[in-house]
């Protein structure tokens, strides 16, 4: 009978190692693939940004106002990030959770 709870016990942990790899690995799959994600998008923002300030440059016949006015896109945006942060924060918090519950 003791043998049988150990050999139990034994495959729990087992069973336990094997699940929590599995957890990791995949994690460290969905990182890398967000990393890659934010990579490709971190250039096609920026250079999106570029072609877009010089194209309303253009239109104003001055590329300083094309810059000025992305600038002043992203510094709304930077407002509404710092106006809305518990919201977006408790959102990220209750995704990661529900990512590793699952």
């Amino acid at each position: 009978m003791i043998e049988t709870i150990k050999e139990y016990a034994s495959k729990r942990i087992d069973l336990l190692k094997i699940e929590a790899t599995e957890k990791s690995s995949i994690s460290a799959g969905v990182i890398a693939y967000l990393v890659v994600l934010l990579v490709a998008f971190g250039f096609f923002i920026i250079l999106f940004n570029f072609g877009l300030a010089f194209l309303l440059g253009k239109a104003l016949n001055n590329t300083s106002y094309g810059f000025l006015i992305v600038a002043a896109f992203y510094f709304v945006i930077m407002l509404l990030v710092v106006t809305f942060k518990k919201k977006i924060v408790h959102m990220v918090a209750n995704k990661v959770i529900e990512f590793l519950n699952h």
